[in-house]
């Protein structure tokens, strides 16, 4: 139930186009509240909407704090004074957010007034990396927490935690991804599973989660939309030789990016994906023991390669820009999608011209 009454606090107490955040504390914690409300008759989460601004109409519109009969109290919270940016008051979730890619794309929404939950299955990782946002930006403006996109318990236990906390949510950038290069004459079903897991599967159970919470606050303010955003890849509009388990995660992600979009537009979720160029500079290519420059070299993928610098060259050659991705050429894509009102089901290429579409 607290999943379903949070948004819809935050939608009814909107102001324009932002949602406040709501909180919940439980019954033991506040006692009493200026509007109690009784929603044992209520079945689905439009008769919850329907019930709560029933009797919110009845009370002040300043009211800030309501109680619901057998669950709990929930705080209105209007957003903080002095908050700027491209994303100013939003709720944010990143997966993949300890290192990388999804680390700095955290960075940058905080840096432009989100409110940032970072989850990955590194917990240390994304607690330190939530405790330096706070530190910065100040102590309830994120929050790490360990997640494993591919178990469905794990996801919802941590969509839960962000309801309680924020009330809701307004952006999820779907970026947790892995990677086990290998020809498919030799690569084992194990490390193709693998692939497939995170990449394709671990993206259905995070929208399948993250969904009808963002539907409910739709339910409450009609003109309300959210986003959700695949972190794709240009492996995921072109093949990739010998990295076929890869490919074929990214290719069956914009499958589902599509097919998502059309059934959730009628929730105000737009729902789109962004194909990054090489990120030669993250993790996953860099590390000097797992990431894809080393692997490229063991299995040959580049020929007559004989050093990691030669593997990097000869990927940088086949970019027109003559450079990788970074973070900023993602960040404006980001922003672009959320921005734009009108367009969902994108698979949206970020690659200095290496893949063009037409």
């Amino acid at each position: 139930m607290i999943n379903i009454v949070a948004p819809a606090l935050r939608g009814l107490f909107a102001q324009g186009t932002q949602l406040p955040l709501v909180r919940f504390r439980d019954q033991t914690t506040v006692v009493s509240a200026p509007c109690i409300v009784d929603l044992a008759a209520a079945e689905t989460p439009e008769q919850v909407v329907t019930i709560l601004k029933a009797a919110l109409d009845k009370v002040d519109s300043k009211i800030r704090r309501v109680t619901v009969q057998g669950v709990g109290v929930f705080e209105i919270q209007p957003l903080p004074q002095g908050l700027t940016g491209r994303v100013s008051g939003k709720v944010a979730m990143v997966t993949g957010a300890a290192q990388g890619f999804g680390l700095e794309i955290a960075q940058d929404l905080a840096d432009q007034g989100a409110f940032v939950i970072l989850t990955d299955i590194n917990e240390a990782g994304v607690q330190a990396a939530a405790k330096a946002l706070c530190d910065r930006y100040g102590a309830e403006r994120a929050l790490g927490l360990a997640v494993n996109v591919t178990d469905g318990d794990s996801v919802a236990g941590a969509i839960g935690q962000v309801v309680q906390r924020f009330g809701g949510l307004d952006l999820l950038v779907s970026n947790a991804g892995v990677l086990k290069a290998g020809s498919v004459k030799t690569q084992s079903v194990k490390d193709f599973d693998f692939v497939t897991a995170v990449n394709y599967k671990g993206f259905f159970v995070c929208v399948q989660n993250v969904a009808p919470v963002m539907a409910v606050q739709h339910m409450a303010k009609k003109n309300y939309q959210s986003d959700i955003i695949q972190i794709n890849s240009k492996s995921g509009l072109v093949g990739s030789n010998r990295n076929g388990a890869y490919a074929g995660s990214k290719f069956g992600g914009i499958g589902l990016v599509q097919s998502f979009a059309m059934e959730l537009v009628e929730d105000g979720i737009k729902v789109n994906a962004i194909c990054p160029g090489n990120f030669f500079d993250g993790p996953l290519w860099s590390d000097p023991q797992t990431g894809l420059f080393v692997q490229y070299l063991r299995t040959g993928k580049v020929p007559g390669a004989r050093t990691i610098e030669d593997v990097r060259r000869a990927y940088e050659a086949k970019v027109p820009m003559g450079r990788g991705c970074a973070t900023a050429d993602v960040m404006k894509a980001i922003y672009y999608l959320i921005g734009q009102a009108y367009e969902t089901g994108q698979a949206l290429p970020v690659t200095g011209g290496q893949v063009m579409l037409h």
